[in-house]
């Protein structure tokens, strides 16, 4: 169903995004990876692009379908979490977050819809369980997260038109790190465990499959049940 189908994945180079394009790349898609840094994985094909960035934006994916045609989906991953005080935060801190995080998503949906001539047609934007519920000092992440998930919704519905499906993932604890997980780490979760990449990673696969053309401008928390408890001292 993804065999050389043109996917384009940003901040592809580590994490989550890494996982999602190797996911993709397994199951015979032609994987792009936007990043500022390398993308080094066997089959992924790198294209550097700040992605906050319109003119790069828009030349990156222009070039892209003059060099394969019809783009087929767009996970759009890249993200930057910087937690600092509220008294701290500049201009150059809120513009780098918001341009990285929501800019992003914007500007790669749009420019990828263009060249959504073809099957599949679906985006999914990278969100965050902090565009539901936060911890203090996280304002300019959880701003971009929040927008996201507004943003998603609006796309679905200006896209409509194309038959263009967006969705949304928010994550909740996804290990992405080598610091060793603690016992609790894992048991405040109602999975009992802390999330993985490939978790993510299979999401977005589905959320890209034809066959589930009826979910659009949704957002799927996948967070083992950590939205949905109720947690008391006692």
């Amino acid at each position: 169903m993804l065999t050389n189908k043109t996917i384009i994945i940003t901040g592809a180079a580590q994490g989550i995004g890494r996982s999602i394009a190797e996911h993709f790349k397994a199951e015979g898609a032609h994987v792009i990876g936007l990043d500022v840094k390398d993308v080094e994985i066997e089959g992924v094909e790198y294209r550097r692009c700040d992605v906050g960035n319109f003119e790069e934006v828009i030349q990156v994916f222009s070039d892209i379908n003059k060099d394969f045609g019809s783009i087929h989906a767009l996970i759009n991953n890249a993200g930057l979490s910087e937690f600092k005080s509220i008294w701290e935060i500049d201009e150059s801190d809120w513009d780098r977050i918001l341009d990285t995080n929501l800019k992003s998503v914007f500007i790669c949906s749009r420019e990828a819809a263009r060249y959504m001539t073809e099957d599949i047609r679906s985006i999914v934007n990278m969100a965050s369980t902090r565009a539901f519920m936060s911890e203090p000092n996280t304002e300019t992440y959880s701003a971009s997260k929040g927008g996201i998930f507004a943003l998603t919704h609006s796309l679905a519905a200006t896209l409509s038109e194309k038959n263009i499906r967006v969705n949304s993932i928010a994550p909740g604890w996804i290990h992405t790190g080598s610091e060793e997980l603690r016992e609790v780490d894992h048991h405040q979760h109602l999975s009992k465990r802390v999330g993985k990449a490939d978790d993510i990673a299979r999401a977005c696969l589905f959320l890209c499959d034809p066959r589930n053309s009826f979910i659009t401008g949704e957002c799927l928390t996948i967070d083992g049940g950590m939205t949905r408890k109720m947690i008391y001292e006692h």
